[in-house]
């Protein structure tokens, strides 16, 4: 009898964690109709950012503010975002944004300059606006010799301490650095075995989502000066010294890649305060903690309201996330909706 009770209360606690770690006070926080929502961010003042890749026609608006009940706003204004396919393009219109990026009291805006996968039309860019005012203040664009045809610029991190932008290229393998302050920019790990796919499709219930897709997720690790990077057709986490990156060595950054551990198939990542790395598990509906220092990986949540955890950012002990549904979507997506998502991560 001792044992029964014993055993029944084991089951009981087991089950009770498990309710407990799959209710992490999910929240939406907006939902985009015919909208296929790749990014967010979010500042330091709580404002919601959300941009718009233009893999199709019929992209509104590229960049958003989220506002009241989770409705969007075009950042910076209308005008910013009127750019449709067949226009010319001009130096302050949005083309096709992969990624943004809140910052301190600023916006990056990663412009890939690559609508519709059909090959760079003119060099990608980085558009970077005071939150204060809404101001756009400066441009950076690549340099020549810094991207390739193929290329789509995907992600970005901003090093303060280095004054450097790093950007991952997932149509052709490779890692981009700007200066901050000279807006200079230089190519690194071309091709590199830790920037290109393992693979060319990823599975999904049985089903296959056949693409091959190079560095994609990014991650800076301020504490330890690494900056973290993963094929999205792929398993395997890298990082380099920061240091050495910003020094623009190409032998010496080669020389210090280092693989950090297995993980699973994720696209973006981000680091929290206590150093823990979030990143999405795609094949499984899944967002994953991990910790690079231990090799030590487990799920933090998990469900059908995790559909493609394209893109992370952190507020206030807060996980943001956007449901991209990648592997769902076609040519038409009026009746797919897409969302922002928000758990508690303390």
């Amino acid at each position: 009898m001792k044992n029964i009770v014993l055993t029944l209360l084991c089951l009981i606690t087991l089950n009770s964690c498990m309710n407990n770690f799959n209710s992490t006070q999910k929240q939406e926080v907006a939902v985009f109709k015919g909208q296929q929502v790749t990014g967010v961010t979010v500042s330091d003042k709580g404002r919601i950012f959300a941009n718009f890749p233009r893999w199709r026609k019929g992209v509104e608006n590229s960049v958003v503010e989220v506002v009241e009940e989770g409705k969007p706003k075009a950042f910076p204004n209308p005008k910013w975002n009127s750019w449709t396919l067949g226009d010319p393009t001009s130096e302050n219109v949005f083309v096709a944004v992969q990624s943004v990026v809140a910052f301190e009291n600023n916006l990056y805006v990663l412009d890939t300059r690559n609508p519709l996968f059909n090959g760079v039309i003119e060099n990608p860019r980085v558009f970077m606006f005071d939150l204060l005012t809404n101001e756009h203040i400066k441009t950076f664009i690549l340099q020549e010799g810094t991207f390739h045809k193929d290329s789509y610029i995907n992600d970005l991190r901003i090093d303060k301490k280095r004054g450097k932008i790093y950007l991952t290229d997932s149509g052709h393998a490779g890692l981009v650095v700007v200066d901050l302050k000279l807006g200079t920019s230089f190519r690194v790990l071309n091709d590199h075995n830790s920037t290109l796919a393992e693979t060319d499709f990823l599975n999904f219930s049985g089903s296959k989502w056949v693409n091959t897709v190079h560095s994609d997720g990014i991650a800076l690790d301020t504490k330890n000066d690494l900056l973290y990077y993963h094929a999205l057709t792929g398993y395997s986490l890298y990082a380099v010294s920061t240091d050495i990156l910003a020094k623009g060595n190409q032998k010496e950054i080669e020389d210090d890649v280092k693989f950090i551990m297995k993980t699973s198939a994720p696209d973006g990542m981000i680091f929290d305060e206590m150093g823990n790395l979030y990143l999405g598990d795609l094949e499984y509906n899944k967002i994953m903690k991990v910790n690079p220092v231990e090799g030590a990986i487990e799920t933090f949540y998990e469900g059908e309201d995790v559909r493609w955890a394209d893109t992370f950012s952190i507020y206030k002990d807060t996980l943001y996330y956007t449901n991209s549904r990648i592997n769902e979507a076609n040519d038409n997506i009026d009746n797919l909706s897409f969302t922002i998502n928000k758990l508690n991560i303390k």
